[in-house]
């Protein structure tokens, strides 16, 4: 186990897609998808770009025919993050996306046919040095396991990727990474726990179909971020039914919650009737500001001097409320005072100064 950032996380193995690295003591990446449909070339770089700029690290495409192939040198074009090839069943597919340039397959061993296109599958990849993500979740578990456990369990979702990964194995490719999402959180921590007692591969971590963004990230929050506190974890998507620059965002506040990434860290009291400032607007106005901001540090935004240099003392930096003004104070002392409509600047030229 490897000591990062104040929790332990569990060594595995590590593989490498484009440039970035998986598993291994590499911090934890995060993942988005297009959206776009995979013919629409020019709306789907469109959408990278964005992705890209907001701090995704890893793209993930749909290539559902032959045609789609073409996305890819598009997108290698486009930005700097590696490419991931999503592929159902058809290993001719795989095989074009490799020869386009793509840093990463995502396919299931077994849903492509005979031992003979899984070969060719696992030595176009390795000759590329292109790993493969096995992606197993709740409705992809074969026939024969499901009659072993009756439901998808978090038992079935283990087996089913422990037999895609032997597949795999069999023509001696190791450059795998695993994800076995399920829509049930419960289910998703326990399958994922399973998994990790029994083998040292990197895993991609996710709560599939998991809502909207307001619930989505609720149910994210808890499974990936469960996770991650416990050591399990190499890179992350987290899934939601709304733009993907909104996935990004969320799994950057989930990496950030658990003091897993640098950049600044937003504390905020919850506002009692002692609040006499528009402590909920300034706080907003300070999380939008704080975008733009790689300093690692702590910022609080409190709503009254009462709990604000007190309570938030260990902040390297935050503002208090009082009546029409507040406080600006560092490390729990009192700097100045500062008008109402002052205060977000105020803090913000201290956080240009530290």
């Amino acid at each position: 186990m490897e000591q990062k950032m104040g929790i332990q996380r569990k060594t595995t193995r590590q593989v490498k897609a484009g440039n970035v690295c998986i598993g291994g003591g590499a911090p934890v990446s995060i993942q988005s998808m297009l959206n776009v449909p995979a013919h629409d070339i020019e709306g789907s770089v469109r959408q990278a770009v964005l992705l890209e700029q907001a701090g995704c690290e890893i793209i993930r495409a749909a290539v559902p025919d032959q045609e789609a192939v073409a996305l890819i040198p598009a997108l290698k074009k486009a930005v700097q993050v590696p490419i991931v090839a999503d592929i159902h069943f058809d290993y001719r597919l795989a095989l074009a996306a490799v020869e386009a340039g793509v840093d990463k397959v995502r396919i299931n061993p077994g849903n492509i046919g005979s031992d003979d296109r899984v070969k060719a599958v696992a030595q176009a990849c390795r000759s590329h040095g292109v790993p493969i993500r096995i992606g197993v979740n709740s409705g992809s578990v074969e026939k024969e396991i499901l009659a072993k456990y009756g439901s998808p369990t978090a038992q079935a979702l283990c087996e089913s990727a422990l037999y895609h990964v032997s597949l795999l194995e069999k023509f001696d490719f190791n450059d795998i990474v695993i994800s076995i999402k399920s829509s049930d959180v419960d289910t998703m921590i326990r399958a994922y726990e399973l998994v990790s007692e029994r083998c040292d591969y990197p895993l991609h971590l996710g709560v599939t179909e998991a809502g909207t963004a307001r619930m989505g990230l609720v149910k994210s929050a808890i499974g990936i971020g469960s996770l991650l506190q416990r050591g399990i974890g190499d890179t992350i998507r987290v899934s939601l039914t709304a733009d993907p620059v909104e996935e990004i965002r969320a799994a950057k506040d989930i990496l950030s919650a658990l003091g897993m990434t640098h950049g600044p860290r937003l504390v905020c009291c919850p506002t009692c009737g002692r609040t006499q400032i528009d402590l909920i607007g300034i706080a907003k106005e300070v999380e939008n500001r704080l975008q733009s901001v790689n300093k690692d540090i702590t910022v609080a935004v409190m709503g009254c001097v009462v709990n604000g240099p007190g309570e938030a003392r260990e902040a390297d930096i935050g503002l208090a409320g009082g009546i029409g003004e507040g406080l600006i104070f560092k490390k729990g002392q009192i700097l100045r005072k500062v008008k109402e409509d002052e205060l977000v600047d105020a803090l913000m030229a201290e956080i240009e100064a530290l």
